[in-house]
């Protein structure tokens, strides 16, 4: 059956990627549809009930500058605020929630059926409709035939996916969900390279079968803080407890056990699993000179008793996980909801596309998400906002969105995806990212809400908001500047807390650079709080402007280096350059060149394989 209505976007799948996809391109006025399986699973949590965490938060926060919807699904579903990091410097504060997993999918539903050009559909997408080249829609299994000009690809787990409990072994994209089978097929036929990559998930235990007191409580932050910058969302004001527990000795030799009906061990998963999120039977191997393993117990909601044992992801069989988990303090007791398993599934290299995420074999249609190899609710997101915004440019026939590696960690993830490929599931660190100072979560909407305004996803209310932000803060700081401190005023601040007092007048910028100050401290100073008052800084300029005290000169570094690279992202490479002519290149680096097909000199240096002095004399040849 052919489906009446032509679309601009379709978006294939409704995980966290598909979801921002939809509303992205919905929201930049392109007719959307977004096909999923199931209507009730919409950006289901499938793993663990949070959001955010070390250099995920920073992205949970760039989403929602440019206008997605994760931050403020996130604050709505909050039972949890933590920021991450706060002992170290701002570049590394990194805000994370604990979330109600049901509230969380719910909300996302509401506000994608609240979302004005977008359309939802059950149904499962087999194939494409693709004639000589051109992109004309999708096919389903129900047999009908929906044209788009574009087309947004966001399978997640589902494509041919297994799920491994032990020796048992069935097909399935999440437990209890069946796996989508032909499109992996269909795209191989089109010229695509696949690979197989796995994950896995922890138990849920009922929490009335556990001793909490045998654990050591991780309550959320004294003052939380929340995601969205918008003012749809406030802080929380309950939350509730994570704990922390510990594997031992006793609980290794029983996981041991199960190790030769380990699908893990036996070879029948074939996929690459995650090195900086491995199962406990992997960690129990490679790092074998420890006894003990942190277990962290997180609640799913606010009203289950349902916990998430995250750091006890396996697939090891039942019989195992349930001897060896009730060997943990707290859990001599435990009552299984859900045995822990592991999934196998279909990815396909991501150097197989462009920056804006748009494939090289086929034009208008894009992947995003765990498709691309990445693991993570959060790179997944990302990439999908990045999707249908660069999907609803080029049907719009403007310049395309690509971030630089100095804008945003979306613009590292994505860069480095499209540039090195991956070789195992692709997860955010801040280590990542070569200007971590510039790209904090404080200031992600300063960063990129100005270019979401320019091509009409963020709003006029939130560009105003940034705008206001910026007077602030530079007033606040011209009045530390301008400002003069007399001993008699300072000194007994200082003497609190403990920093060596000032024999002469000194100006207010200067002591506020000290270490041992924050700017709540200075508030006891008349002036300052009167300042404080008459001009409505409140708490978030607050802490634009002690970053800028005390980091001013590391910031200014920052942006001197990322200037001298941008020269080189400048200096662009044709896109029918022939590599293959040049032979004082290495055969790797040409070869690499060649696959990858960089756009900037500055591109071509981060690929792996290629020399600096293959890129010295790529400049040369380029200059010529």
């Amino acid at each position: 059956m052919k489906y009446p209505i032509k679309y601009d976007v379709i978006v294939v799948g409704a995980g966290h990627a598909g979801s921002e996809a939809a509303a992205a391109a919905a929201n930049m006025g392109a007719k959307t549809l977004l096909i999923t399986l199931d209507l009730f699973k919409i950006a289901q949590m499938s793993c663990n009930p949070a959001m955010g965490g070390i250099a995920k938060g920073q992205i949970v926060r760039e989403i929602d500058a440019m206008g997605g919807y994760s931050g403020i699904v996130s604050d709505l579903s909050a039972i949890q605020f933590r920021m991450l990091n706060k002992s170290k410097g701002p570049a590394m504060w990194s805000p994370r929630t604990q979330n109600d997993r049901v509230l969380f999918t719910n909300t996302w539903r509401k506000m994608l059926e609240q979302t004005p050009n977008l359309d939802l559909m059950a149904d499962m997408v087999i194939g494409l409709m693709v004639s000589r080249g051109t992109l004309l829609g999708v096919k389903t299994q129900l047999g009908t035939e929906i044209y788009a000009s574009s087309v947004i690809l966001t399978n997640g787990t589902f494509l041919n996916g297994k799920i491994f409990i032990g020796k048992k072994v069935f097909g399935g994209g999440r437990i209890g969900e069946k796996a989508v089978r032909g499109l992996t097929e269909n795209l191989k036929e089109l010229g695509f390279e696949a690979g197989r990559m796995k994950t896995g998930t922890p138990p849920r235990i009922d929490g009335r079968s556990l001793d909490f007191s045998k654990m050591t409580e991780q309550p959320g932050d004294e003052n939380p803080d929340k995601f969205s910058f918008s003012e749809l969302t406030k802080p929380l004001t309950r939350q509730r407890s994570c704990f922390i527990t510990y594997t031992n000795p006793q609980v290794h030799d029983n996981l041991r056990i199960g190790f030769k009906e380990s699908p893990l061990f036996t070879g029948e998963i074939d996929g690459v699993g995650p090195r900086y999120c491995p199962s406990i039977e992997d960690k129990i191997v490679r790092f074998s000179s420890k006894d003990r393993h942190q277990l962290f117990v997180e609640p799913e909601g606010w009203h289950t008793y349902e916990m998430y044992i995250n750091g006890f992801s396996s697939s090891l069989s039942e019989k195992v996980q349930y001897e060896s988990l009730r060997k943990v303090p707290g859990f001599e007791n435990a009552r299984f909801m859900q045995f822990a398993y592991a999934i196998e599934y279909d990815y396909f290299p991501p150097t197989q596309l462009k920056h804006t995420l748009e494939t090289k074999l086929i034009d208008n249609l894009y992947f995003a998400g765990q498709i691309n190899g990445t693991t993570g609710y959060e790179e997944a997101a990302a990439q999908g906002l990045m999707a249908g915004i660069n999907a609803v440019l080029k049907l719009k026939e403007q310049e395309p969105l690509v971030l630089k590696r100095d804008q945003a960690y979306i613009g590292v993830l994505i860069d480095d995806l499209i540039t090195k490929g991956v070789d195992e599931p692709y997860r955010m660190f801040t280590s990542r990212a070569e200007y971590r100072t510039l790209l904090r979560q404080d200031n992600a909407d300063i960063r990129l809400t100005p270019l979401s305004y320019q091509i009409g996803l963020a709003s006029d209310k939130r560009m105003k908001k940034v705008e206001e932000k910026l007077i602030k803060t530079k007033q606040t700081i011209q009045f530390f500047k301008q400002t003069g401190v007399k001993p008699d005023e300072i000194n007994p601040i200082l003497e609190q807390k403990k920093s060596p007092p000032v024999k002469q007048q000194l100006k207010l910028y200067k002591i506020a650079s000290r270490p041992q100050l924050k700017f709540v401290d200075l508030l006891q100073i008349d002036k300052v709080h009167k300042f404080v008052k008459e001009r409505q800084i409140g708490k978030e300029i607050q802490e634009q402007a002690e970053i800028h005290f005390k980091y001013a000169g590391y910031i200014e570094k920052e942006k001197l280096n990322a200037d001298k690279l941008n020269r080189l992202e400048n200096i662009k490479i044709p896109d029918d350059f022939d590599f293959s002519k040049i032979k004082s290149i290495s055969y790797e680096g040409r070869e690499k060149l060649m696959k990858i097909r960089p756009k900037t000199i500055a591109q071509a240096s981060r690929i792996s394989g290629v020399s600096p002095s293959d890129i010295s004399v790529l400049l040369v040849y380029m200059g010529r």
